[in-house]
């Protein structure tokens, strides 16, 4: 996953496993990086392709992540059974060097660790999310944020995104064959 053209090409950039219950996945996305990092610190540009929350510029001090995931594309689709309108999640600020890095808990288990590495006019973002509870979790996450950061590229290059919930039950069903394949 490190070549531009996969890297463009958002619906083919799966993300891997790269050890137990830990997932990689990478975007180019449009710049400037100052941009970038506002769309994942700023709770009002987080929430337009992730989820709301105020975000403290400090480590240590928790926040709250609130998901509504039906309001990010319109139509948002046919939300699968089990999921609610609505998710809160409590988090915290682990790691903040800004506008390059930024790791958050993830829940009490989990971590997901942001990294921009400017390239020209463009942004690589690695995204590496650690510990998954189990199997189970770790394939609904990596659908989840192969939709997410496909919605922050098309939200940084001022494009219109599929229904949020039918290309998630897509991905997940391709990640969940790629499981298998393993």
């Amino acid at each position: 996953m490190t070549e531009a053209t996969t890297l463009d090409a958002p619906a083919e950039s799966f993300a891997r496993w790269s050890e137990p219950l830990t997932l990689t996945i990478q975007r180019l996305l449009p710049g400037p990086i100052e941009r970038c990092w506002a769309y994942l610190t700023d709770g009002d540009l987080r929430r337009q392709w992730l989820a709301a929350g105020d975000m403290p510029a400090q480590t240590g001090v928790p926040f709250e992540l609130v998901w509504r995931n039906d309001e990010l594309t319109n139509p948002p689709g046919q939300r699968p059974d089990g999921f609610a309108a609505e998710h809160r999640m409590e988090s915290r600020v682990l790691e903040l060097d800004p506008p390059h890095r930024l790791v958050i808990a993830w829940g009490t288990a989990s971590e997901v660790d942001f990294t921009l590495e400017s390239k020209g006019d463009r942004v690589l973002l690695t995204l590496v999310h650690r510990r998954a509870p189990d199997s189970a979790m770790l394939l609904k996450v990596s659908a989840g944020w192969h939709i997410h950061l496909d919605l922050l590229a098309d939200r940084l290059a001022g494009t219109a995104s599929l229904p949020f919930w039918d290309r998630w039950a897509d991905l997940n069903a391709a990640y969940q064959t790629r499981r298998a394949a393993d």
